[in-house]
């Protein structure tokens, strides 16, 4: 006769269908395993007799496969359904009413490891800690280590490697779990053919040259899944689907098939923002995503901005951006831009018209890397004269972006450094160097992130040039959504006399705390910071202004809807105004 441990816990829960019926978990050991495999305890309180008795006939498997995740292999399983064990009840011969379920579980005792084999082991590798005498038997512990070792042999090149026997048995008397993998690796693969179905419109030679994968190289799951990236990354394709052939081809190569589907080749879209003082922005693009059939991107982008704002006149621009994917390698793009713009702020006018050409290259899955050449030609007006130049520019820039979203980030951190040397080819002599850097962090608290803490430091800088020499747009400003929220736009800068002018360095810092307080909304207290000098870095300076406020948050599919109110918050004007800004997104 068995002996049962006193009951440890008992467990109520009601259902409420023809009668109220009770469902009770006895347990001495593991119980919110036990709680949480239960499909009886998950059932609804609408739930009928016909559903209680099919859930617990389905129970003694759960609640076994729960004992052995927690080391118990010598347990007993009883489920009575008002004094009837469940097992011996037919399926579909439930009672009509339940007054009572009782689950009553003995663990035992909880085992160990003993006797450990698992081989051939890769080279280099050896059995995991978690399996040794000392360590709990958990049946999780004992896949994860097979699953481990299966992998290691692929990571390697072994395709195929395979468990073709295991052994495990429970010696009772001592408590203890021996285990005996035997794995069978087979032979070391290079990559064959990657065939290529599905695809309509993009030719199949591009796609290859996108996917590079490396054919006659050793096989790597890694490699494969960098294959799919590329190719998603493109945008073309809706889905891209890599999976690897069931047979060894000849000369131990291993053939690769990958179904992709086509997205769309065209799309449109609008965006919208509005603050107080910097009016109202319109934007439109228009984009093709195959364009000559190589998975080519060719992007048109319009905007309209400071439409009924306080920052001068309108400023209007439009630009165009092709992009070829796969260019000098599968990591390699190759880009041109252009853009028409002119902008009428306070302090200048500028007619410019700008081309550049040049590569962009993704080292890693985080860290993308861009060179390029470039021809700037513009028309300005400032305070400081008339003028007209042609320059030749070099840009470089490198991202790092460790984020978990890009439009509503909640941990990680982000960092974007741009370099820019300049020289002049016609017009005024102007030579120098621009440079910025943008670094943002993101830390959220609790299980649901229902606090996440954010913040943006910016630093600016021009090198080699002047405020009377470096072009008007080159030179650096604070105040507004970009800078420091509050403040008007642009209103800090530097002041010689009545001349008012950018400044040659610029340092700003954003601070954020969100708040999540429904599920979809959120609110938001920020703080903000920006200097402006005319030296090469803004430090050692009483030329700063600040700003704070409240901000609301609404979640969409395509981000939060943003809307801040903020205020100056140093010198003599603190508090005097409120600015508004709306816009997609957070601030940063």
């Amino acid at each position: 006769m068995m002996k049962w441990a006193p009951p440890v816990v008992a467990l109520l829960l009601c259902a409420g269908s023809v009668q109220a019926q009770d469902v009770r978990l006895v347990a001495s050991a593991a119980r919110d395993a036990l709680n949480s495999a239960s499909a009886l305890r998950a059932l609804e309180d609408e739930a009928d007799p016909q559903d209680y008795v099919a859930a617990a006939r389905a129970d003694y498997r759960r609640l076994l496969t729960a004992l052995y995740a927690e080391g118990y292999y010598a347990g007993t399983i009883s489920i009575t359904v008002d004094g009837v064990e469940a097992a011996n009840i037919a399926p579909l011969d439930a009672p009509t009413s339940i007054d009572a379920v009782v689950i009553t579980v003995n663990p035992g005792p909880q085992f160990t490891f003993g006797n450990v084999a698992i081989a051939p082991l890769p080279p280099g590798t050896t059995i995991s800690d978690n399996l040794g005498p000392r360590e709990t038997a958990e049946s999780d512990v004992v896949q994860s280590a097979v699953s481990a070792s299966v992998r290691s042999w692929r990571n390697l090149g072994y395709a195929k490697a395979r468990v073709s026997g295991q052994q495990i048995t429970a010696r009772h008397d001592a408590s203890k779990l021996d285990l005996s993998v035997t794995l069978a690796p087979g032979p070391q693969l290079t990559f064959g053919a990657l065939n290529i179905s599905g695809n309509e419109d993009v030719r199949t030679n591009r796609i290859l040259e996108i996917a590079g994968l490396p054919t006659g190289e050793t096989y790597s799951p890694a490699e494969i899944s960098a294959a799919e990236s590329r190719l998603r990354r493109t945008g073309t394709f809706s889905s891209v689907s890599m999976t690897e052939a069931d047979e060894i081809g000849a000369g131990n190569t291993l053939a690769v098939n990958a179904q992709i589907a086509e997205a769309k080749p065209r799309r449109i879209g609008f965006g919208i923002e509005l603050s107080t003082i910097e009016g109202l922005t319109l934007s439109t693009f228009w984009l093709h995503r195959n364009w000559l059939g190589g998975a080519e991107r060719f992007r048109v982008d319009g905007e309209i901005a400071g439409i009924d704002g306080e920052t001068g006149g309108i400023d209007y621009s439009i630009g165009t951006t092709f992009t070829r994917p796969a260019t000098f390698g599968a990591d390699t793009d190759f880009y041109v831009t252009t853009e028409l713009s002119h902008e009428d702020e306070p302090d200048y006018l500028l007619d410019k018209f700008e081309v550049e050409t040049g590569f962009s290259r993704i080292l890693n899955e985080y860290l993308t890397v861009s060179a390029g050449v470039g021809l700037l030609t513009a028309y300005e007006e400032s305070d400081l004269g008339t003028r007209e130049y042609t320059l030749l520019t070099l840009p470089l820039d490198a991202t790092y972006d460790r984020r978990d979203s890009a439009t509503d980030a909640k941990t990680g951190y982000y960092i974007d450094s741009e370099l820019t040397p300049f020289v002049s080819l016609l017009g005024d002599d102007i030579q120098g160097v621009r440079s910025f850097t943008d670094v943002r962090g993101y830390y959220s608290f609790g299980e649901e992130q229902w606090l996440t803490l954010a913040a943006r430091g910016q630093l600016g800088s021009v090198l080699g040039a002047g405020i009377d020499e470096a072009p008007a747009d080159f030179l650096f400003y604070s105040g507004g959504g970009g800078t420091v929220r509050g403040q008007s736009y642009n209103s800090l800068g530097i002041e010689s006399g009545d001349d008012t002018t950018g400044g040659t360095s610029f340092g700003g810092l954003q601070l954020e705390a969100r708040v999540q307080v429904r599920d979809k909304i959120s609110v938001v207290g920020f703080y903000d910071i920006g200097v402006v000098t005319d030296t090469e870095l803004p430090f050692d300076t009483d030329n700063w202004h600040a700003g704070a406020g409240l901000g609301l948050r609404y979640e969409t599919g395509i981000g939060p809807i943003r809307l801040d109110l903020g205020t100056q918050a140093s010198s003599d004007d603190a508090g005097e105004d409120l600015q508004v800004y709306i816009g997609i997104g957070q601030a940063f």
